[in-house]
Formats: structure tokens, sequence, C-alpha cells
């Protein structure tokens, strides 16, 4: 098992072979994350989940546990294995981005958007299409009575985690959202953690 640090505001990348488990962890508690999966197929990704048709495929707003999260040609790239938060997260909202902060009046401020490119090309990566709609884990925005949304502090406690299963040699970007000037995470950033096991070896 190996574990990547991703610091508040930042955002890490890590390569898994189909089988392996990743495991994201809110370390501190309230912290919410972009995850972004592509498949692995070289130094420029192309394939990668597919926020709308993950929806398609289970008819619900955020893959249960046992149910599989899936790319733009509807092929399984992640399955969702475990989940010890409340359950409360999101495939609804899009990353932040330089324009969203521009609009809050925060331009320059860092962004999920621009933290996932750092990430790839960190790792000798690039992506040249629009940023995919993330799975924001333990990001709380529920929908209400006339399909208005609530924007919600995240429930999760120190140590929560969601662990997915990947169904084909994958990258993961898990981004810890930079976003403060909207309370979805709680009072101030916090880390997240990614820990692998490979092989879909025994978690510890």
């Amino acid at each position: 098992m190996s574990r990547t640090q991703v610091p508040p505001g930042t955002a890490k990348a890590v390569r898994v072979a189909a089988g392996d488990l990743v495991r994201v962890i809110d370390v501190e508690g309230g912290q919410v994350g972009d995850v972004f999966a592509f498949t692995d197929t070289g130094a420029e990704l192309a394939e990668h989940h597919s926020a709308a048709h993950t929806r398609a495929g289970i008819d619900r707003l955020f893959p249960a546990v046992g149910e599989s999260f899936v790319t733009g040609l509807r092929r399984p790239i992640l399955t969702l294995v475990e989940d010890t938060s409340p359950g409360e997260h999101d495939m609804l909202i899009p990353a932040c981005d330089p324009a969203r902060y521009a609009a809050l009046g925060a331009p320059g401020h860092r962004s999920c958007a621009a933290n996932l490119r750092e990430a790839l090309a960190d790792e000798g990566l690039s992506f040249a299409g629009p940023t995919p709609q993330p799975i924001n884990v333990f990001m709380r925005v529920p929908v209400g009575e006339g399909g208005r949304l609530s924007w919600l502090t995240a429930s999760s406690r120190p140590g929560d985690a969601v662990t997915l299963r990947a169904e084909l040699d994958c990258v993961v970007v898990v981004s810890a959202c930079p976003q403060d000037l909207v309370r979805i995470s709680d009072a101030g950033l916090s880390p997240l953690a990614i820990e692998t096991i490979h092989n879909g070896g025994t978690q510890s």
C-alpha cells in the first residue's frame, strides 16, 4: 500500500492498474475533494469518467456501493466498493475554475480545474479536452423542492473515506478543493490523502 498526501487547495495524481484499490481519505474532516479518472493510455489522455453517462447508467445522482462510474464510452472505470463517510457526495457541480473565482471577485484564486492540469503535468501527462465534470466526494449539494440546489458544508468526519476499485488501468487525480468563498468545506481548507492498494490486495 502507498499513501499520497494532498495538501489543502492542491491536487495529486496516481496511476493504478485494473484491480487496484484507491482510497480517498478526508484527513481532518469537512473537506470536499474533486476526483477525476482517465484511462491510462500514454502521455496524452483522452477517455475519462463521465458524470452524465454514469447517472444515465445507474438511474441515480451518485453511485451506491457496488455500482460503477463509467466513461463517455460507457465503460466502467471505477467502482465504489466502500464508503465510511455519511454518504453525501455530488456529481452535478462542475469543477471550480478561474472564471468561477473571477465572478466571485477573487481572480487568480486556485481552482480544481487548474489543479487537475498541474497534477497531470507533474506526472508527465496532459489532457487536451475541457475539464471533466468531477466526482465530488464529501460534497453536499442536495436537490430540494422545485429542483433548487443547496450548497451545504461537508459533513464528513476525520478519517472518513471512499474506496474505489479501478476497472481499467487509469490515472486518478484528487484535488483538495480550494473553494473557500462558498463554504462547501468546513472552516478553513484541509488536506486529503490517497491510499493505493495495488493488485486488489488486502486493505490495511
